[in-house]
């Protein structure tokens, strides 16, 4: 499992070369052995060692020398409940907890927003951080959903595995910083409920190569 935890801290520091967190601001874990691997809780990524990441059962019990994330509730919440998930990540992004102090969900200014399995990506209602009642609001934002913004706090994203899940991070926060943007010069022009429903189909073979199978659903 230590392969796994490596994999966790590479992708944990990414985030920070990506811009999404800085210091000790948000979480990343991975499906593993009936449970999943977590970031611990208060310390930079860029000190972190393979021994400091703890494992977790899907029933909240910890092993390893590191306190989990004070946000593993809402990521054993998601594993319990979406099995083709493999991996979460939670970033303080500029853009992204712009967007949710404002309490204000993206709608469609730009049909990649069907990236993230719907029209919209979902402000999630306001809890306190570490909290089951925040963790209830984050599933009730993913359902249906790759990713969603959490009230006054930042952004989620469920991949398949830890690159998909940066990825859907990286892209998020660039949604947030355009949306933003265009709200600068005037109210955005969004995509109708029909222009949508013909994206999220041609979503449903995004990415794939001529001869590759389907790998799962967009949200």
């Amino acid at each position: 499992m230590d392969e796994l935890r490596a994999q966790l801290i590479a992708t944990a520091r990414a985030m920070g070369s990506a811009g999404l967190n800085k210091g000790t601001a948000g979480n990343l874990s991975v499906r593993a052995a009936a449970g999943f691997l977590i970031t611990p809780t208060g310390m930079d990524y860029a000190s972190l060692e393979c021994a400091d990441i703890p494992w977790m059962s899907l029933e909240g019990e910890a092993r390893g020398r590191r306190r989990p994330s004070s946000e593993w509730r809402f990521h054993r919440d998601i594993y319990a409940a979406r099995p083709e998930v493999g991996a979460v990540l939670h970033a303080h992004s500029p853009f992204a907890v712009s967007l949710a102090c404002l309490r204000r969900e993206i709608p469609p200014f730009h049909y990649m927003i069907a990236r993230f399995g719907g029209t919209t990506v979902r402000c999630g209602a306001y809890a306190l951080f570490g909290t089951q009642a925040l963790s209830d609001a984050a599933l009730a934002a993913l359902e249906g959903r790759s990713a969603c913004l959490l009230a006054n706090h930042g952004m989620l994203v469920a991949g398949r595995d830890l690159k998909q899940a940066l990825d859907l991070g990286i892209e998020l926060e660039s949604l947030c910083e355009q949306y933003w943007r265009a709200c600068q010069l005037g109210e955005p022009v969004l995509l109708s409920a029909a222009e949508m429903a013909e994206v999220l189909e041609h979503f449903r073979h995004y990415g794939q190569q001529s001869g590759q199978q389907s790998g799962g659903k967009t949200s």
